[in-house]
């Protein structure tokens, strides 16, 4: 029993420690922020790294789900005769909540594992620890455009992918069903509350965009220098990202949307 204990309380002490070491990281990644921003050349290349090169799986991917949501509502609700709500409920499910989650889920899998597999990469070549002995700032040079690049992308490629699922609806429900144009669009004008609705998915992308970002680049860093090393690292990423997207969703949905 003791030796279960012992076991435990090594684990927990284990895991507090990474957690301690993980914010101290993001700590510094951030205290950097402001040296970066001078180099704007940087900021801007990475991104179009990490958001440019991201559009087409962001474009493809939301208006494709647009497609299979207007089909998907519309056979729920004509049962109840409700079609003319059908825009409605298509723009709330994108712009509040799956937008931004689909979003950092496809963001985390294609821009989060490039930033990892990069920054271990550079670790494994030893080119971090030769900047250093070279007394350069990795973290202002290196980590923090990147970050920076992803919190302003994840928001832009939110709004992306729900404005083409809106439109993507649009031609299904439209165009191929026959649902009434001038009710599609009528009732999202009067029932659609930009700061309400659309501000809290940007709000949600923005945080998203922090913590994608933010584990991609910790994985990286703090990878085993070995191409093993590397491979787990970008695995860790995509699992860790997905979970806290999905954890931190359920807080901000019921934070934001628990009174009416």
């Amino acid at each position: 029993m003791m030796a279960f204990v012992n076991r435990l309380g090594a684990a927990a002490l284990e895991w507090l420690r990474r957690i301690g070491h993980a914010a101290f990281f993001a700590g510094s990644v951030m205290a950097a922020v402001p040296a970066s921003l001078r180099r704007f050349g940087l900021v801007v290349q990475q991104i179009h790294a990490v958001g440019n090169l991201s559009l087409l799986i962001i474009l493809a991917s939301g208006t494709a789900v647009g497609f299979v949501l207007a089909l998907q509502m519309y056979y729920a609700l004509v049962t109840y005769g409700a079609t003319e709500s059908l825009g409605l409920i298509v723009n709330l499910s994108l712009v509040r909540e799956l937008g931004p989650v689909v979003t950092a889920l496809l963001f985390a899998g294609r821009a989060g594992t490039s930033l990892t597999a990069e920054i271990g990469l550079m670790k494994a070549g030893e080119q971090l620890a030769a900047m250093e002995m070279m007394a350069v700032d990795t973290k202002s040079r290196i980590l923090a455009p990147r970050f920076i690049a992803g919190v302003v992308s994840m928001p832009l490629l939110a709004a992306l992918f729900s404005a083409v699922g809106i439109l993507g609806a649009y031609v299904v429900a439209v165009l191929l069903i026959g649902v009434d144009s001038g009710n599609f669009w009528s009732i999202q004008q009067s029932r659609v509350d930009v700061w309400r609705d659309v501000g809290n998915g940007m709000v949600k992308s923005f945080a998203f965009g922090i913590i994608v970002t933010m584990v991609a680049l910790y994985q990286g860093h703090e990878t085993d220098a070995t191409p093993e090393g590397v491979a787990y690292a970008t695995t860790r990423t995509v699992v860790i990202s997905s979970l806290a997207v999905l954890a931190v969703d359920f807080v901000l949905t019921a934070l934001m949307f628990s009174t009416p």
